[in-house]
């Protein structure tokens, strides 16, 4: 129960960040893939992300529109373009300072553990890393020999007529 609540927690305040960046919380987490693996191409993110390159065409659009990226010629390969962030804009202060406030208490609340317990921790960590990657890799290629799905039905927004006396 703890480590399900974790991971909603989770989910929850990166789509808070990208709420107050005006981006999908996609676009807010493969900004934070090219952040912490380096400048890749559309095909590289797309194969970390697990969505298609044209999906991920979307997302660097919407990042270059934020002023967060921007496309770069691959130095090794004319023909490409690779996607970096921008360091050091006013926009990368602003995530960087939405941040701040979890980092300081994470912090505070990592010291009240001895050397030894946050070597448990990070392997633990770790290891629940690696699971979540080999089981997202499992589902994405399931759903690469299943049958397509037929597009999810629309659902009808009731509206409320509230009477006011």
């Amino acid at each position: 129960m703890g480590f399900r609540q974790m991971s909603a927690g989770a989910v929850m305040f990166h789509q808070a960040i990208a709420d107050r960046l005006g981006l999908h919380v996609t676009d807010h987490k493969c900004a934070d893939l090219v952040l912490r693996h380096g400048p890749m191409t559309a095909g590289a993110l797309a194969n970390l992300t697990g969505l298609t390159t044209g999906a991920i065409t979307g997302v660097v659009d919407r990042l270059e529109g934020a002023g967060l990226a921007r496309r770069v010629p691959d130095p090794e390969d004319r023909r490409c373009v690779v996607i970096e962030m921008i360091q050091h804009s006013k926009q990368s202060t602003a995530v960087a300072n939405l941040f701040k406030g979890i980092a300081q208490a994470t912090n505070t609340l990592l010291e009240r553990y001895s050397d030894d317990e946050l070597a448990l921790l990070l392997d633990v960590v770790d290891r629940l890393n690696t699971l979540s990657r080999e089981e997202t890799l499992k589902l994405r290629e399931q759903a690469a020999s299943a049958p397509a799905r037929p597009p999810a039905a629309k659902v009808k927004k009731r509206v409320r007529h509230t009477v006011v006396k």
